[in-house]
């Protein structure tokens, strides 16, 4: 198989690595081992790996292990992505391929810091925001690899702030978590402010976030491209979803299950609204390239 059929297949493992690797991170903290390693670049003041015998526990120590082996898997696809693009002599991908390795070394450090601030909800926080820039970053690879780039793109306003309030509203969501039960540890600190408070914000603003989702379906006061339109009603139901996720986790006091579910949804809905964002500048059929107005 040539370098440039193996694009889009590397691009596709590389999104969803990146996409796997919140929900483990997430599972780290659902489950208290966020500080089954206590310390970093190694698990214990002595060893890489996770020794018996730890105060952490067995389990914990191998669950937080397990989410930094899937770091050093997102490495090395990494590295194989930098050199297909190579191969496939696709200079317009490499500072995208390049990135990915940047950006995983990037969150090494802030796994580190995370570790070493004790699991300070700031740190967990930007841990997962910088995933999200990441995920970005892996999707724009994915669709330069297959898309046809449009001739003359014009931005719309509403998509960018569309995209602008998705990433607000996922940021207004890691205080929530700050502030909530599920900390990573029994000894790690909180956000001091009402889960209530912030839950309820939180909650508005996807409010806010359906609504204008639902104006670009009807084309009320927006011009875009036939592609953004379709993509937004899969965005609608992703975001309903996440709305009833959200929504029971809630009346239901955050259980764990309902809180994974939730923050997978988080890496579905973000993934949605940066193809959205990509629609203005590719086409994925290869028709409609130019923009169409109401």
């Amino acid at each position: 198989m040539t370098a440039s059929r193996l694009l889009r297949p590397a691009a596709r493992l590389l999104l969803a690595l990146q996409a796997i690797l919140v929900l483990t991170g997430g599972a780290v903290r659902l489950t208290g081992s966020g500080l089954g390693c206590p310390t970093w670049p190694e698990c214990t003041s002595d060893s890489y790996t996770p020794v018996a015998g730890q105060i952490q526990g067995a389990l914990h120590s191998w669950i937080e292990f397990g989410n930094r082996l899937l770091t050093f898997l997102l490495f090395f696809t990494a590295i194989a992505m930098v050199a297909i693009v190579i191969r496939a002599g696709r200079r317009d991908l490499r500072l995208l391929a390049l990135s990915q390795v940047g950006g995983i070394f990037g969150q090494a450090i802030l796994g580190g810091i995370t570790v070493l601030t004790k699991l300070n909800p700031i740190s967990v926080a930007s841990h997962f925001l910088f995933s999200m820039l990441l995920i970005a970053a892996a999707e724009t690879l994915l669709i330069r690899s297959e898309a046809l780039r449009i001739e003359n793109p014009v931005r719309s306003p509403f998509i960018q702030i569309h995209a602008a309030l998705t990433f607000i509203v996922i940021v207004v969501g890691t205080f929530v978590t700050g502030a909530g039960p599920h900390a990573g540890d029994a000894s790690a600190p909180r956000l001091h402010i009402a889960v209530a408070t912030v839950a309820t914000f939180h909650g508005f603003l996807v409010v806010a976030l359906i609504l204008m989702t639902l104006a670009g379906i009807y084309r009320k006061f927006v011009h875009f491209r036939r592609d953004s339109q379709r993509y937004l009603v899969v965005f609608l139901a992703i975001a309903l979803a996440q709305g009833i996720i959200g929504y029971a986790q809630y009346l239901l006091a955050v259980p764990e299950g309902l809180v994974a579910a939730h923050l997978l949804g988080s890496s579905i809905l973000w993934i949605a609204a940066w193809r959205i964002r990509l629609t203005q500048f590719y086409s994925f059929d290869n028709t409609h390239t130019t923009l169409e107005k109401i």
